[in-house]
């Protein structure tokens, strides 16, 4: 089962590839004709979204069959067959697209989130995900980071403060910012802070900030600021994270690692849907 909101996003995707009908599938495929297809791996990666990959053949047609193989979290190799779809093949044919596009995309972003979860392993940090998401589909975004082993961020401007520069810029500087949150913040959230230098996250700190945003420093001034900290507010390193020196990062003691890498340009898994048989 999906949310409802997925379900909007799948409608939404098939109206746009649909539209007035499949002029080429009306013409060649009749709508009594029943068959399978099999999901097929062509490359190494792991498998995240199947859920919704069976939802959108479901909200085209609730009579087609979705057999799971392979169980998000797993990893698919070049070759394995992911999911047995079956029915009609009229409705196979005009969702497989939408399908694909949506599965593979979570499943890119399971398997590049499970690369930078591994290379922190040994350490405390955290991989965080970001809102530099597509458009529309941030929800599928994140699912996907989840599953990958990531842990997902605020999911928008509505459930999370970060102050960010050019929010201290408006207000008139860190201090002022935090003050001008406090003021109307529910007690339930958390403030956090962008800090560019050691002595933003000193202002930050000293303010009362609950979570301070390591923005692009140098793997030397994230040191210090683990040190200048010292556990009294959480870290978050952000910015110039790459897979080559995201274990670096995380060896300077930071509670967490964002990264805008895992969903704003993951590349698809690749994927093919079969027919089998005539």
């Amino acid at each position: 089962m999906v949310s409802l909101h997925i379900k909007k996003i799948i409608k939404a995707a098939l109206a746009e590839d649909i539209g007035t009908g499949d002029i080429t599938t009306e013409a060649t495929v009749s709508l009594e004709k029943r068959g399978r297809a099999l999901a097929i791996a062509k490359g190494d990666f792991v498998v995240a979204g199947l859920n919704v990959f069976e939802a959108v053949f479901h909200v085209l047609d609730k009579d087609i069959h979705v057999k799971k193989i392979i169980t998000d979290g797993n990893r698919a190799k070049k070759g394995d067959i992911i999911a047995e779809v079956t029915g009609s093949l009229s409705g196979i044919l005009q969702a497989e697209r939408v399908a694909l596009n949506l599965f593979q995309r979570m499943c890119g972003i399971a398997t590049l989130t499970a690369k930078y979860v591994e290379a922190v392993r040994n350490k405390k940090a955290k991989i965080l995900d970001t809102r530099k998401t597509v458009p529309g589909l941030r929800v599928l975004d994140k699912m996907a980071v989840r599953i990958g082993g990531g842990t997902n961020h605020r999911t928008g401007l509505y459930d999370g403060v970060l102050i960010k520069d050019n929010h201290i810029e408006a207000a008139g500087g860190i201090t002022a910012a935090v003050k001008a949150q406090r003021k109307r913040l529910s007690h339930h959230l958390k403030i956090e802070v962008e800090t560019k230098n050691i002595r933003d996250v000193k202002e930050a700190l000293k303010c009362g900030a609950d979570v301070i945003m390591l923005d692009n420093m140098t793997l030397d001034a994230m040191k210090k600021a683990v040190d200048v900290v010292a556990g009294r507010a959480l870290l978050e390193a952000s910015g110039n994270v790459n897979l080559e020196r995201v274990a670096q990062i995380a060896a300077t003691g930071v509670d967490f690692i964002s990264v805008g890498e895992l969903t704003h340009s993951v590349r698809a898994a690749d994927i093919s849907l079969k027919v089998k048989g005539r």
